[in-house]
């Protein structure tokens, strides 16, 4: 039989694009790229705006650029500058463009404070799309080394935009949607934490925020968060003390695997932690010894494809790209590191869970675009 291979019986047929498609993809790329790349420059100009407390300052009234510089104590020339982009982006609004610079008049557009500005609000993105960034930014150095060496990258590189944008992205998650989702989705639990005293462990807490919402829906229940970095610790201790529930919650900078842990606990969480462990087995195996009888485990960590595609939507392209810059890197600086990254898939969580000693995982149906949240049983 004669012919191309690419024409036998039972193979597929490919065909090359055409100059003029190859032509339409570089376009479509170029402009992908340069709106990328224009986007990118916004959000880090957001970020100066952020740490200088500037849009903090346009929250409390309008002002000009001299009124700027006396509420943040910043430079009248790029204060200057800074206004200006930030309205020709539409960040902030200006009364009259055609009034000179120095008499120009700026505010913050209804609304906008509440993006702008870190709080338990949904609609709150500064921490997850504008302090990342400079986290990001100060490790890139590392990262080359690490792409190259194949070491891990600590979060002490990351440093403390990283520390504070990653702590509050899930702040508005766990105050307004942890609570329904365990007294809709489980509501046995949720029976069980509500009706007699109970203790709950937060592994990996983060800022804390998860061990606030949890002593906030369950007035009986004693909370203890456990994570391994010190400034975390202390920043979960001052906002448990802002919330009034520091007699309640109590954080420690503790492995959780200690022996003298286990059986303490109602309920044991990892939330949106797991995948960035350089040893989750190990952290699952603990968190099984953690619990009390009939004690239960859950885990939220990201919502991704149960499979591998590509191209993939907006979700699966943001948590592959925290991956990339973030996740994989921090977890291979620990020892002996799984590398599991973001992308934790379903059936990679049933087989940690299953090596840990867990009988059953279940997705519990909750109601998020970046989370699943995991029930191990048995």
């Amino acid at each position: 039989m004669t012919g191309r291979p690419g024409n036998a019986p039972g193979a597929a047929t490919l065909r090359g694009p055409t100059p003029g498609e190859s032509d339409q993809r570089a376009r479509a790329l170029s402009l992908r790229l340069f709106l990328a790349m224009l986007h990118t420059q916004e959000l880090l100009a957001g970020y100066l705006g952020a740490r200088l407390g500037l849009y903090e300052a346009l929250d409390r009234g309008p002002a000009d650029v001299a009124e700027l510089c006396a509420r943040t104590g910043i430079d009248s020339r790029y204060a200057r500058e800074w206004l200006e982009q930030q309205a020709v982006a539409g960040f902030i609004e200006v009364d009259d463009v055609t009034a000179a610079p120095e008499r120009r008049v700026y505010r913050l557009p209804p609304g906008h404070a509440e993006v702008l500005l870190a709080s338990d609000s949904p609609l709150s993105l500064v921490s997850l799309t504008m302090l990342p960034l400079g986290g990001v930014a100060g490790a890139l150095p590392a990262l080359l080394d690490a792409y190259r060496t194949g070491a891990g990258v600590p979060d002490e590189m990351y440093g403390d935009d990283w520390r504070h944008g990653h702590s509050g992205a899930n702040r508005a998650l766990f105050t307004y949607s942890l609570p329904g989702w365990l007294s809709s989705a489980l509501p046995h639990l949720h029976q069980r934490l509500a009706a007699a005293p109970s203790r709950i462990a937060d592994v990996g807490c983060g800022a804390g925020w998860a061990a606030i919402a949890l002593a906030g829906a369950y007035p009986l229940a004693e909370v203890d968060g456990y994570d391994l970095d010190a400034p975390t610790v202390a920043a979960a201790q001052a906002n448990a003390a802002s919330a009034g529930v520091a007699d309640r919650v109590r954080f420690h900078r503790r492995d959780a695997v200690d022996p003298e842990l286990a059986g303490r606990y109602d309920l044991v969480c990892v939330f949106d932690a797991l995948h960035e462990m350089s040893q989750p087995v190990s952290v699952l195996r603990a968190c099984r010894r953690l619990r009390a009888d009939a004690g239960a485990v859950l885990v939220l960590d990201a919502k991704v494809a149960h499979r591998f595609v590509a191209p993939g939507d907006e979700i699966e392209r943001f948590q592959y790209a925290t991956s990339v810059l973030h996740c994989l890197p921090a977890g291979l600086a620990g020892p002996d590191s799984t590398a599991s990254g973001t992308v934790l898939r379903p059936a990679q969580v049933r087989r940690f869970a299953t090596e840990a000693g867990f009988a059953d995982v279940q997705i519990v149906p909750v109601d998020d675009r970046f989370h699943r949240l995991y029930h191990l049983t048995g």
